[in-house]
């Protein structure tokens, strides 16, 4: 027995500029898996504490990377 799922809307991660506090990476993040906004951002900050560079990079580059959706 299987199922068939189709989607009606693609489901893409994006820069959520709407509800940005730096780029928009975060809110995006965090609405492309449907999380808390917040519970993102304390995650990223907490990297950003334990692996400053690999995280800033991450973060640049998502940031220059990921389409805007507005």
């Amino acid at each position: 027995m299987s199922y068939q799922r189709e989607y009606s809307v693609k489901k893409t991660l994006t820069k959520d500029v709407t509800h940005k506090k730096l780029s928009g990476v975060c809110a995006g993040i965090a609405k492309y898996y449907d999380l808390p906004r917040i519970a993102i951002r304390i995650g990223a900050i907490g990297a950003l504490l334990i692996f400053p560079l690999a995280t800033g990079v991450a973060y640049v580059v998502a940031a220059i990377l990921l389409p805007t959706k507005h």
